[in-house]
């Protein structure tokens, strides 16, 4: 749900925009309001709103400066202006600034819901993406097997066919190779950034997201699948890593 911040300097506009909008169809909250740009700032600085819906001209400070002090310090923050026809070129002048959108007062019934839908598409697809990112970030151990030794090469395929084994070690790995434990250690970590238990870990993780979108596994079930035998653990584990849960995550993917 997103968090909403209305700012207008006439009461009755920015009550009438916080009682007459069925926020709760749009997926939204009001999460505050304020009077002018000054409080804007405090309140956007207090409640970090995914969408801001401002008047332009406001005593104290008005919607234009507001935006450009909050894009100073970093916040990229959606806006929907709210602005006279005389204040166009005004209004404008906000689009420079990365504002979203601005709507001509008085505007139509729908008017701001539509432009709320849109903002709200559009920072859920962002959002989307930016998990997508970060989880291959996380996960993807980033080894690119061509540039390594034979036998990172050879640890690798091991790990890849062995992960669900609850038993697999850096000796079980070692023995594999036929190279003790102590030189299998060093050369992966060099070779990879990773330690072995590491780069295991990822590789049961990742599979274990797989898993947890089909609703046919129970989560012990799926960290048995991958090589946990301690429900606890796996749970911890995968929190660690993926920000969530196990139960989480399948609860959001599935």
């Amino acid at each position: 749900m997103l968090k909403v911040l209305v700012i207008d300097d006439e009461v009755f506009v920015r009550k009438g925009i916080v009682m007459e909008t069925d926020w709760a169809s749009l997926d939204c909250m009001v999460a505050g309001e304020a009077a002018n740009g000054l409080e804007g700032l405090e309140a956007c600085r207090k409640y970090n709103p995914d969408l801001i819906i401002s008047d332009i001209r406001m005593p104290k400070m008005d919607g234009i400066e507001m935006l450009r002090v909050l894009r100073e310090e970093g916040n990229h923050v959606s806006v929907i202006f709210l602005t006279a026809y005389s204040e166009f070129e005004y209004a404008r002048n906000a689009l420079k600034l990365l504002a979203f959108d601005y709507l001509l007062k008085p505007f139509e019934d729908g008017e701001l819901e539509d432009a709320v839908s849109r903002v709200r598409d559009k920072l859920v697809k962002e959002r989307e993406e930016k998990e997508r990112q970060e989880e291959s970030k996380i996960l993807s151990p980033g080894i690119k097997t061509g540039d390594k030794s034979r036998y990172i090469k050879e640890a690798i395929a091991y790990i890849t066919e062995h992960y669900n084994d609850s038993d697999l070690s850096v000796g079980t790995i070692a023995e594999s190779l036929g190279i003790s434990e102590g030189h299998l250690s060093h050369l992966f970590k060099k070779e990879t950034d990773y330690t072995v238990m590491a780069y295991i870990t990822r590789c049961r993780i990742r599979e274990a997201m797989k898993l947890l979108t089909n609703c046919r596994y129970k989560v012990y079930e799926v960290g048995e699948m991958v090589g946990y035998r301690d429900i606890t653990y796996f749970s911890s584990t995968f929190k660690k890593i993926a920000g969530v849960t196990p139960s989480e995550y399948q609860s959001a993917n599935s």
